[in-house]
């Protein structure tokens, strides 16, 4: 099973950069479906033994030797807010990297991979466990609810640390003149996270869910007067519903009066494919989740473009 998904993960890259994104489709508990994104998808595997781990968080079902490598496991059906999955003879433990590290999500069951077009994601309603996700969308007369991953993350993990005194410091040389970021990304966490380095090193900014939103957002801008003079740099996270962070890239690109500013790609997807996409839209600089100093680092190289000493 595990090397038919990969296959099919293989293949599903080719969509990347076309609006198109592929999910790994998997229950919690026995009907609802969720998703996450393949290219986040090592593997997946039956449930292996799994060992306590004596004071971790109430989420983390256990750690898993796969392969030479321990791995921890967590219950996401218990991370959603619902009773813990426990232990059963037909669950599966989906193998993922996030945000540079790698962990195991306990799920019911895995379904299939779908491969869906990014304008059909929506947003999710608010309350309960919508509050764990990042949007749904349909297949055929089944709701697939897409699961935030970088929430769950941050509440097993903790927050991300403060940053360096010597970013901190670096960022009193520089003044910003006004110049705001657009920040684009549909986890309101990793808008959380963002938005904190943001601040520490006294720079706005302005935040929406997707793509689309970025896009429309900066051609309001634009009919006010020069973009440049605006906007300091656009930072977007790549997997979003409606529009994803290569087609905003891409689009940017198009207009006349966007096509010099600065965009910074910020996901949590790892790779050569996805630093291959990223210099073929035209982004000037990649990142990867989450790392407060090194996003800082490429905030200030461009205040550092822009800015006038203090």
């Amino acid at each position: 099973m595990a090397y038919g998904l990969l296959e099919s993960i293989d293949r599903s890259t080719q969509l990347a950069g076309h609006n198109r994104l592929a999910l790994l489709l998997f229950r919690l508990g026995p009907r609802q479906i969720f998703g996450i994104n393949v290219f986040k998808v090592q593997e997946v595997i039956r449930t292996p033994p799994l060992s306590a781990l004596p004071g971790a968080h109430a989420y983390v079902a256990g750690v898993a030797d796969i392969r030479g490598r321990i791995v921890p496991v967590i219950d996401l059906q218990r991370a959603i807010g619902a009773d813990a999955l426990g232990k059963s003879a037909r669950a599966h433990v989906v193998i993922a990297e996030f945000n540079r590290s790698v962990q195991g999500f306990l799920v019911s069951a895995v379904d299939r991979i779908a491969h869906v077009d990014v304008a059909a994601l929506q947003p999710p309603p608010s309350g309960g466990a919508e509050g764990y996700l990042t949007a749904i969308t349909r297949l055929g007369d089944q709701l697939v609810e897409v699961i935030d991953v970088e929430k769950v993350l941050a509440e097993v993990v903790g927050d991300c640390p403060e940053l360096s005194s010597r970013l901190r410091e670096g960022a009193r040389a520089l003044v910003p003149r006004g110049l705001k970021v657009l920040l684009a990304d549909d986890s309101r966490v990793a808008r959380s996270q963002i938005e904190r380095v943001l601040t520490q090193l006294g720079v706005d900014s302005i935040q929406v869910s997707d793509g689309r939103e970025a896009l429309r957002q900066l051609q309001r801008m634009a009919e006010q007067g020069p973009v440049h003079e605006q906007v300091l740099m656009v930072i977007s996270d790549v997997e979003m519903p409606n529009m994803d962070g290569y087609t905003l890239t891409t689009e940017i690109r198009r207009d006349p009066r966007l096509k010099d500013l600065y965009v910074m790609l910020h996901t949590s997807l790892s790779g050569i494919f996805n630093n291959a996409m990223v210099q073929r839209v035209g982004a000037d600089r990649f990142c990867a989740k989450f790392s407060s100093d090194e996003l800082a680092e490429g905030v200030l190289e461009r205040l550092r473009m822009v800015a006038q000493p203090a």
